[in-house]
């Protein structure tokens, strides 16, 4: 006939020896033999491989695209910067405003009055 520990029913105090044994069977490795899979260990081990790599890799698409995202910064930063000085270079491309310059610093230079001579 059927013994004793066969007719006994779970209760939940047992869950947490459950829980127990796993964990000690996981820490010496026995985990894997106790549940009979021990022909599929290769699988297991390529499906953690697999999810290894994809965790990899999504990491290094963060980080690229991180530093794509500051590079873009950066990038935005350097075109005003070259708009502004573009316009501060447009307005000083006026001769009116150079001469005004030159007598602001105390230069007696103005506008040429006749083109300049060739030397031979």
């Amino acid at each position: 006939m059927l013994g004793e520990k066969e007719h006994r029913k779970w209760k939940l105090a047992d869950v947490g020896l459950w829980l127990k044994n796993a964990f000690l069977a996981a820490i010496r490795g026995e985990f894997l033999l106790r549940l009979h899979v021990g022909k599929y260990f290769i699988h297991i081990i390529y499906t953690f491989f697999l999810f290894w790599v994809s965790i990899w890799l999504s990491l290094k698409i963060e980080k690229t695209l991180t530093r794509v995202e500051e590079n873009r910064k950066v990038l935005q930063d350097t075109e005003i910067y070259h708009a502004q000085k573009t316009v501060e270079l447009a307005s000083m491309g006026k001769m009116s405003k150079i001469e005004d310059m030159l007598r602001e610093k105390g230069s007696e230079l103005t506008i040429p009055q006749k083109p300049a001579d060739k030397l031979k």
